[in-house]
């Protein structure tokens, strides 16, 4: 059984109807269980920030999110803008219309344009929406995710499909150990987590950490 289950999690609110209260919320379960950040949208990442003060958890933006279709220019704004508010990592959209296309040098270079806006000490994680594209073009996702210099490759946004073990397997291979793999989307029980983390998935997002951990708890008792 894996030690620091905890250490996986980015605790997701994603949702358009999310308030203050349960951000707010969000922020006080992560610090009780430890996570290791919490996934937001880019409205609350000052709110979200001074909720966390004097915490380790880590903040998580979001560019694109979650349609995937925007100018490049407003996902680099919305990034940019992002990290400026006080977060520490960003989970931009690749457009899932180019990757379905199979324009991978379009996307590589929508990437590498939001990460030479980037800090250096910021990780950009690239979400490929796997489940709306087939096998291929995952594949070659992740090759333009590598060139284009971000530090993971996640799933899903959770919006159109989740993921799955053979997709974490099959990034995971794609990567070659160059990029880490995110799975998000579906991930809402504790044997979800533990397989995703099996096949290679070394970050989990999910909206059912707590109830998850709780079950790791008990289990591990």
């Amino acid at each position: 059984m894996i030690t620091n289950l905890n250490g996986y999690f980015d605790h997701a609110l994603l949702y358009p109807e999310a308030t203050r209260g349960q951000i707010t919320r969000l922020c006080r379960e992560a610090i009780q269980y430890q996570m290791f950040g919490i996934a937001i949208n880019p409205f609350w990442v000052k709110t979200a920030k001074s909720e966390l003060i004097g915490s380790d958890v880590k903040i998580i933006s979001v560019s694109g999110f979650p349609l995937s279709a925007n100018r490049t220019d407003i996902k680099v704004a919305e990034a940019v803008r992002g990290v400026e508010d006080g977060a520490d990592e960003i989970d931009m959209v690749a457009n899932v219309g180019l990757l379905a296309m199979g324009e991978y040098a379009e996307v590589e270079k929508e990437i590498a344009e939001i990460r030479k806006n980037l800090p250096a000490g910021i990780l950009l994680k690239v979400i490929i929406e796997a489940p709306r594209i087939n096998e291929q073009n995952q594949i070659e996702a992740v090759k333009s995710v590598i060139n284009g210099g971000a530090q993971y490759v996640k799933t899903a946004t959770g919006f159109f499909g989740g993921a799955t073990v053979e997709m974490v397997k099959r990034l995971r291979l794609a990567a070659g150990g160059h990029i880490k793999v995110k799975a998000s989307g579906g991930i809402r029980t504790l044997i979800d987590a533990l397989a995703l983390i099996d096949a290679g998935a070394e970050r989990l997002g999910s909206s059912a950490s707590v109830s998850i951990l709780e079950d790791y708890r008990n289990e591990t008792r």
